[in-house]
């Protein structure tokens, strides 16, 4: 297949988003009042799609962020992988595609984040996870809100029941959470305010569920009564002794933040051209 840059590649997910804008709107709308979100299948063509998880970095050329947290690869530094990884995640930020999402998930202007800060490759094999969290509500630089999140799913056949899914928590860890199937081709974009509690659920299968994903932000906050806060875990609600833990983590790093505004270090996942 030839090379195909992200200009090419922007005007086919533009088409594609366009041509459903009304269904788009209409599901986001039906969750807007809990954690509002959308997803779109068959973004690309599929000899597309497949091409993008066939030149995914294997695990061994990714950073492997493990703890109680969290249990998945992760990668930023675009350059150093296949060409057309890094066209495809600039594609969704080319400004007709930023702005139509924006007006589909009733964001004011939603900005892209050329530094991919927390953003870029992820994957995740068997038994890892990713727990319940809230997004740093900020970019690297502490002057933006996050406002949306895009994922972009790349793994040929993956069921619902191979696990890798998005869960997302609109009234907590009480109540069950709603399951996003992370299906092949398919693009899901949820809003992210301080009430976004969301997951990745614990892989079951021996195979790898690979995503792209891109961060919006915005200079006002999705909600005006948003509050800044650091990455912030919960443990899952079968796991007290880990949720207890990770709250006092938060706790712990949230005064940390009142006396170093933007941390003690700089956050690695960014991509330094």
């Amino acid at each position: 297949m030839e090379f195909i840059n992200r200009i090419e590649l922007a005007e086919i997910i533009y088409n594609k988003i366009n041509a459903n804008k009304t269904l788009l709107a209409s599901q986001f709308a039906a969750s807007k009042k809990a954690i509002g979100y959308l997803f779109i299948d068959d973004l690309l063509p599929e000899a597309i799609a497949v091409s993008l998880y066939n030149v995914f970095p294997k695990k061994e050329e990714m950073v492997l962020k493990k703890s109680i947290k969290e249990d998945k690869y992760v990668a930023v530094q675009m350059n150093r992988y296949n060409p057309v990884l890094e066209e495809i995640i600039y594609a969704f930020q080319d400004c007709k595609i930023v702005d139509l999402i924006g007006e589909i998930s009733q964001i004011e202007a939603p900005i892209p984040d050329e530094f991919l800060y927390a953003g870029g490759l992820s994957m995740m094999g068997n038994k890892q996870f990713l727990n319940p969290h809230l997004d740093n509500s900020h970019d690297k630089d502490r002057e933006r809100w996050r406002v949306l999140n895009l994922l972009y799913y790349v793994t040929p056949d993956w069921k619902e029941e191979y696990g890798g899914n998005l869960e997302l928590w609109p009234d907590g860890l009480q109540k069950s959470p709603t399951t996003i199937h992370s299906k092949f081709n398919r693009l899901v974009i949820m809003v992210t305010h301080n009430q976004s509690l969301h997951s990745v659920s614990p892989i079951v299968f021996d195979g790898f569920r690979c995503c792209i994903s891109n961060y919006y932000f915005s200079k006002v906050p999705v909600y005006a009564t948003d509050q800044f806060h650091v990455t912030s875990f919960r443990g899952r609600p079968e796991h007290k002794f880990t949720d207890a833990i990770l709250k006092i983590d938060t706790f712990l790093r949230m005064n940390l933040r009142k006396f170093f505004k933007k941390g003690i270090r700089e956050n690695p996942h960014v991509y330094k051209k």
